[in-house]
């Protein structure tokens, strides 16, 4: 009997694997707006326009995108090329989505170092910090309506343990200025048991295991710094669910607080970056990389990230729709999802009280926010530009 080949897909494609390769080229080259923005391209120019995808496969890739640990706009441009061109497509995929906004942010990195002294680039990301304070609370804010539930008094009572795992995480993360990956972890364990414990624990009560360029500092680096950058942000891939926002608390409590590889300046600056160039927002970490450790770093970084969410993605593909019905999954992941977002809100304060630090930078940081609620079709990049203007205004001229 001749064996078969498992394909991941039963369609025939009505595109080539260049087709796909190069459509996410252009995206990661074009695609402003952050993650919602691009998951919303996708569907418009995959699904809609190009009828490459069906609905049905966009739908299997948002769900594992939302349900694996990654950031979603680079997780859901995998699973698409993963869908008629496996492994192959999927790597291509997310090379090409990936590279443009990395070229992007190294480049960014050599200017900031070569420049961070001069007063006007100090006053262009016066007010570009401000901004992006602004931009992460209402991000937070919108995550959390998503993750957690309205704020409403049936939302807390139906939602309550979820409420729980958020407010505690915020406080924890407020206090001890750092986040705990397993305490991460452990809530979601326990909203799993309490929520839809695995059939295995329903059989076998009271026993749990769980397994759970050197002028310019091209190649300035250390090994040992490496090895450390290597670790900490594949540990941060590893454990960021949903928005690449999401990975903010983790990266300001190792990067300031517990490696001080940037102070809180340095890191709002490289937040910036990530919203004023196009592609995955979670790229702000090769920039990171490069001021820590040159060039070396920031590739150190962006494979550090992006691996597991490559991993996270490629590997369920093919067994999606199995894993996708598993209550206690689910129920796993929306624990998880709850202290994660209660540690962005945490962050968010934590930044906000260290870098709004008079009232011109507050009430930039408060316009922008406004912006995001009333004017809906101005995007980030339009924020970060105008606050770059104000901000050189303020320093410069007043």
């Amino acid at each position: 009997m001749e064996s078969q080949t498992i394909t991941p897909s039963v369609h025939v494609p009505s595109y080539s694997l260049k087709d796909i390769v190069w459509y996410f080229l252009k995206l990661g080259t074009l695609g402003f707006g952050g993650p919602v923005a691009l998951v919303g391209y996708m569907h418009r120019d995959l699904v809609e326009k190009r009828q490459w995808i069906s609905e049905e496969e966009y739908r299997e890739g948002l769900a594992l995108a939302q349900l694996a640990p990654g950031p979603l706009a680079a997780q859901l441009g995998i699973y698409m090329g993963f869908v008629h061109y496996g492994v192959l497509g999927a790597t291509l995929s997310g090379l090409a989505f990936v590279l443009p906004s990395f070229v992007m942010v190294v480049l960014l990195g050599i200017a900031y170092r070569m420049y961070e002294g001069l007063s006007w680039m100090q006053a262009v990301f016066y007010g570009v910090g401000s901004a992006v304070i602004g931009i992460i609370s209402f991000s937070a804010y919108k995550l959390t309506i998503k993750s957690v539930g309205k704020l409403t008094k049936e939302s807390i009572q139906t939602n309550w343990l979820l409420w729980l795992f958020f407010v505690s995480m915020a406080v924890v993360t407020v206090i001890t200025e750092r986040e705990e990956v397993w305490l991460f972890v452990g809530l979601g364990i326990v909203y799993m048991l309490v929520k839809a414990p695995p059939a295995w624990i329903k059989r076998k009560k009271g026993s749990l295991s769980f397994m759970l360029l050197t002028s310019i500092g091209f190649w300035e680096y250390k090994p040992d710094t490496l090895w450390q950058i290597g670790l900490f942000f594949t540990k941060a891939g590893a454990f960021v669910f949903g928005s690449g926002l999401a990975i903010i608390p983790f990266l300001q409590t190792g990067v300031v607080n517990e490696y001080h590889w940037l102070n809180e300046k340095q890191f709002l600056d490289a937040v910036a970056v990530a919203m004023i160039t196009p592609g995955p927002v979670v790229i702000t970490v090769g920039f990171i990389g490069y001021l820590v450790a040159g060039f070396p770093g920031a590739c150190v970084a962006a494979l550090g990230v992006f691996l597991p969410c490559y991993v996270f993605t490629v590997l369920p593909a093919p067994y999606f729709k199995k894993i996708a019905k598993n209550v206690s999954i689910k129920a796993f992941v929306d624990g998880i999802t709850a202290a994660v977002v209660g540690a962005l809100f945490g962050a968010v304060i934590v930044i906000a009280m260290r870098s709004v630090t008079d009232i011109p930078s507050a009430l930039i940081a408060v316009a922008t926010v406004l912006a995001l609620i009333y004017v809906k079709k101005l995007s980030e990049p339009y924020l970060i530009l105008i606050a770059a203007i104000v901000g050189l205004i303020l320093k410069l001229l007043l």
